[in-house]
């Protein structure tokens, strides 16, 4: 099984697709009500929803970059205000967090091997 991608909704989907281009992901589907958009590495998918209001919830949206620092110079120098700069967390993960336009929450980071090989990994329960 692969996850396919995941949605969120929005309430304006040309300012949606415009932020989300910044940050990099490559449309892939656009209609009035729904685009999806392809990561820049990697085959994962992501998608936005016409919603008539949308009410962030716990949810957060993960994006891995491999130059995590240079991509958020970079989206800030574009404009893109995050919520927290990067930082080393005691999970062994380096993060930032932001919200899009309609205030879904998103993380970028970096994690190379220890996103799937932490060194508190557990052995596959048959």
């Amino acid at each position: 099984m692969r996850l396919n991608q995941v949605t969120v909704g929005c309430t304006d989907v040309q300012r949606s697709v415009a932020f989300y281009r910044r940050l990099g992901l490559k449309p892939v589907v656009l209609a009035a009500h729904y685009a999806r958009f392809v990561c820049p590495d990697g085959d994962s998918s992501f998608s936005i929803h016409v919603a008539k209001a949308v009410r962030p919830g716990d949810t957060i949206v993960f994006f891995e970059c491999d130059d995590l620092d240079a991509e958020v110079m970079r989206l800030k120098t574009d404009g893109v205000t995050f919520d927290s700069d990067p930082v080393d967390e005691p999970w062994l993960w380096r993060q930032a967090r932001l919200r899009d336009p309609d205030g879904n929450r998103l993380c970028l980071f970096r994690a190379g091997e220890n996103r799937l090989n932490p060194p508190w990994r557990i052995e596959e329960l048959d």
